[in-house]
């Protein structure tokens, strides 16, 4: 999770370096989105996951390909037993579009950020 939301730290150093984003909470929103997306992984997924970023021309793709192929789905949060349900929740809320593309040996979820 850690390396995921350093190499993704490397991307928007790189890509800022050239056109820095639109809003400065663009940045902190993907760095959200990846650590949601990691940790989703991590709880959820049999083994390895792997990260994809690339910009678009209005934004940043990402996709992380994890070894569960069944989709995420949102549970419900109650703020006062805690417990987690709130990550696909936020995915969706930052995003301008989410999609889960599974196979037989896993699943691909892409996101798409304002840049």
């Amino acid at each position: 999770m850690t390396g995921a939301r350093l190499a993704a730290e490397e991307f928007l150093s790189d890509l800022g370096d050239n056109q820095p984003p639109a809003s400065p909470e663009h940045w902190d929103d993907i760095l959200l989105v990846v650590t949601e997306l990691a940790a989703n992984a991590v709880q959820y997924a049999p083994g390895p996951f792997a990260l994809r970023m690339r910009r678009t021309f209005d934004g940043v793709h990402v996709t992380l390909r994890d070894t569960n192929p069944t989709p995420p789905a949102p549970r419900s949060f109650n703020p006062r037993t805690g417990g987690g349900g709130i990550g696909w929740h936020l995915i969706h809320a930052l995003c301008d579009q989410v999609s889960v593309v599974p196979d037989e040996r896993g699943k691909d979820v892409h996101v798409f950020l304002p840049w």
